[in-house]
Order: structure tokens, then C-alpha cells, then sequence
């Protein structure tokens, strides 16, 4: 842990509190070696694909922002909490950074811990899915669960912040592996016709923002996931912060008219920790930079925190 990343786990104590009264700054330690089991945070300090892909960078300082509002949080349930430290991108070399990054979350899953990695780009996705493989030879059918407004299946000459569950696909093509990608909250206008097309061609399921807005549609969807839930070997669960209303969520990179309403979005999640599979979890396209009383940053704390109360393993 760097002294930057050190400083950020800074904050109240209640020392003339009676009873339980810790908070994440008090509980986080360096991630090392001998770190077993609990959650291992590791940032993902990287917005080079979201340039590559002409979104509005910054995204590279979500990690330090996440967590000085992770820092405040009160323990209620938490496992052990470890921080990993920062993967950056230097020279704009993307490739070695997600590399970097699979690296890392095979490592934390060697050792029993739950990776939760903090964005950065959506390019975050390809390299925690290629540490999920890493770690999990024996996982065939590893199910993909995003909740976001674009499908990011996207063709390009370089990866970019469109592009990882295209270079996903590929991957698992390759390897004669199925392609389990689930979407949750496309919306009509963040996505061409060919995208969709691309997204039916290879077996994409998918509901719409506005499927999601009533308690029959994301009873629909929860139904679709419980069955695939049941399916599958594991499930890595990526969360883009887009996938949520601008009026929520201004800070990222491509805000939404509409999104899903942040209670969907946990009720979500919630189905994905009680199958008890989740072997990986990110946050994507935190960006404080646009940001607004820092109300963004407290809704990836709040993903985050929910994330972790559940990562005992």
C-alpha cells in the first residue's frame, strides 16, 4: 500500500462510543502473502481505454476516491478487508495494465480471497476475467453478470473501454468455452443496431433500462438469473456506474437520462451474493472529476460495501 493509497484510509473515531463503533479505516490492512480469505480491494487506476474509446477521461482517480468514501463506513458484517494497492498504466501500454490486473486477482483468489476491484475504465473487464480464468482452470461455464448501459461487445484494432466482452467472447471461443453474458440495463440509445445484432448473434441476454423499472420486469430478469445462476461454475460480476441514473450517479463517463434505479441495481446484486458463486467483483467508470457532492462516490461505497459484507468465503 502506497502512502497515497494509505492516506485514504483516514477518517472518524468514535472513541467515546460505546459498543461495536469501527470503521473500514480501522479494519484495512496491506494486502501481502500471508493474506488469507476476506475481501482483497484492488484498484484499477486506468482510463487509457476510455480514451481510446473518446469518453470523457478521469476514471483513473476513481480507485482514491472510492476509497476515502469506503474509509468512513461503518464495519457491520465485514470479513477481513485487504488493499492490494493500485495497477496503473504506464506509457499507455493497456494491454500490460490488464495484465497487471489478471495477475492480481489470481493471486487474491490463490488465496482465498474475494477480488474486488475498484475502476477505472470498463476496460477493467478484461483483465478480471482473465485472472477469474487464471485461478479457475476448472470453471467451464463461468457466467458474466453486467449491469450497465452499453454491451460493450464493441470491434476495434485496439481494446478499448468498449471492447472487453468482445475480447471475452474471443477468448472463450477459443478455448471451446461457452460465452454466459448477461446484461442488465441496455438502454435504446446508448447502443447501435449493430451492437444489438452482434449481442443476438452470440447469445447475449438482455433486458433494457426501461424493462427494469417496475417490480414485474426485474422479477422477469431475477427469474432468467436464477436459473443461470444455478448453472453455472462461477460468476464474475461487474458493475458500470453508467448503468445508473445521471440524477444518481453523475460522475462517470457517459451519464444516464434514465438508468436503473439504484434499488434494482441491489436487488441484483443481492441475487448474485446468495448464489454463493461470486468468485470476482468490479466497479467500472467511477469518474470524480464529474462528480457532484460527492454523491457518486458514496453510491460505489455502497455497491462496494454490500459486495464485501457478503465475501467471506
Amino acid at each position: 500500500m502506497t502512502t497515497k493509497q494509505a492516506a485514504a484510509w483516514q477518517g472518524r473515531i468514535d472513541a467515546e462510543e460505546t459498543g461495536p463503533s469501527l470503521r473500514w479505516h480501522q479494519r484495512v490492512q496491506p494486502f501481502t502473502s500471508a493474506s488469507q480469505g476476506g475481501v482483497a480491494l484492488i484498484g484499477f487506476a486506468v482510463d487509457e481505454g476510455v480514451r481510446r474509446n473518446g469518453g470523457r477521461v478521469g476514471a483513473e482517480h476513481g480507485p482514491e476516491a472510492a476509497r476515502k468514501a469506503l474509509a468512513n463506513l461503518p464495519l457491520l458484517g465485514e470479513p477481513a478487508l485487504w488493499d492490494a494497492g493500485d495497477v496503473a498504466c504506464a506509457g499507455g501500454d493497456l494491454d500490460a495494465a490488464q495484465q497487471a490486473l489478471a495477475q492480481q486477482v489470481a493471486q487474491a483468489l490463490a488465496q482465498g480471497c474475494l477480488p474486488l476491484v475498484l475502476g477505472g475504465g470498463h476496460e477493467v473487464a478484461w483483465g478480471s476475467f482473465q485472472g477469474v480464468a487464471q485461478a479457475r482452470p476448472d470453471a467451464r461455464r463461468i457466467l458474466i453478470i453486467n449491469l450497465d448501459a452499453h454491451f460493450d461487445l464493441r470491434q476495434a484494432r485496439e481494446g478499448n473501454s468498449g471492447t472487453p466482452f468482445r475480447q471475452i467472447q474471443e477468448w472463450c471461443a477459443a478455448q471451446g468455452q461457452p460465452f454466459d453474458y448477461r446484461v442488465l440495463g441496455i438502454s435504446r440509445y446508448a447502443n447501435t443496431q449493430a451492437l444489438f445484432e452482434r449481442a443476438d448473434t452470440l447469445g447475449v441476454r438482455y433486458w433494457l433500462d426501461d424493462a427494469l423499472q417496475t417490480e414485474s420486469g426485474l422479477q422477469e430478469a431475477l427469474a432468467v438469473l436464477a436459473h443461470d445462476l444455478a448453472q453455472c461454475d462461477a460468476v464474475y460480476l461487474t458493475v458500470d456506474i453508467d448503468v445508473l441514473p445521471g440524477a444518481v450517479a453523475p460522475g462517470v463517463s457517459a451519464p444516464a437520462p434514465l438508468g436503473v434505479p439504484l434499488a434494482q441495481v441491489e436487488r441484483v446484486v443481492d441475487a448474485v451474493l446468495a448464489s454463493g458463486k461470486l468468485v470476482a467483483a468490479d466497479l467500472a467508470e467511477f469518474n470524480p472529476a464529474f462528480d457532484r457532492d460527492g454523491l457518486t462516490a458514496k453510491v460505489v461505497a455502497r455497491l462496494a460495501a454490500r459486495i464485501a459484507r457478503a465475501g467471506e468465503r
